[in-house]
């Protein structure tokens, strides 16, 4: 016997048109609150930018159009100049625009973001390891682990850029 649950309260439509996709905030609430008590968490004792670049850089790999707004939109609130913003993608051929801690926090964001394709390099992590002290790397690992899942979450759900609903 097959049994169907139908999800209209709290769906959305897409405005691709797309099937409707789950409020996942009101759906799973302890989840979410959970997720956001996460996040909090993570970015504790982090410097404010090297949080959003982490963020941006995953929402690059990940191609969250939804975090991406969100998290440039925040860097620039806190004073990110526009060059640097449009740099994160292309860090490698600009490092001249980041200190080597955000070098060392984009290169370990790309493997933990990017683990199936070969997991994260000695080399890379040995990086992360000279310019955070441990509990500031096991904050960076963790505010990348938030990010890659709240870029699966906005994707899953069809979350559409420029619709931060933190701001509702």
């Amino acid at each position: 016997m097959t049994t169907t649950s139908t999800q209209t309260a709290t769906s959305t439509t897409h405005p691709t048109g797309t099937a409707p996709r789950l409020d996942f905030a009101k759906s799973a609430p302890k989840v979410f609150r959970a997720l956001i008590g996460f996040d909090a968490a993570a970015r504790e004792g982090l410097d404010p930018t090297l949080v959003e670049l982490i963020q941006i850089r995953a929402s690059h790999l990940n191609r969250c159009a939804y975090c991406l707004q969100m998290h440039t939109s925040d860097a620039r609130k806190a004073g990110e100049p526009e060059d640097r913003l449009h740099m994160v993608a292309v860090w490698r051929e600009a490092r001249h625009f980041f200190t080597e801690r955000e070098q060392a926090a984009l290169a370990l964001t790309e493997a933990v973001t990017l683990v199936a394709d070969g997991g994260v390099p000695d080399e890379v992590y040995a990086q992360a390891a000279a310019e955070f002290d441990e509990q500031e790397l096991a904050h960076v690992l963790a505010l990348i682990l938030t990010i890659n899942t709240w870029n699966r979450v906005a994707l899953s759900t069809a979350k559409v850029a420029g619709t931060d609903e933190r701001r509702r």
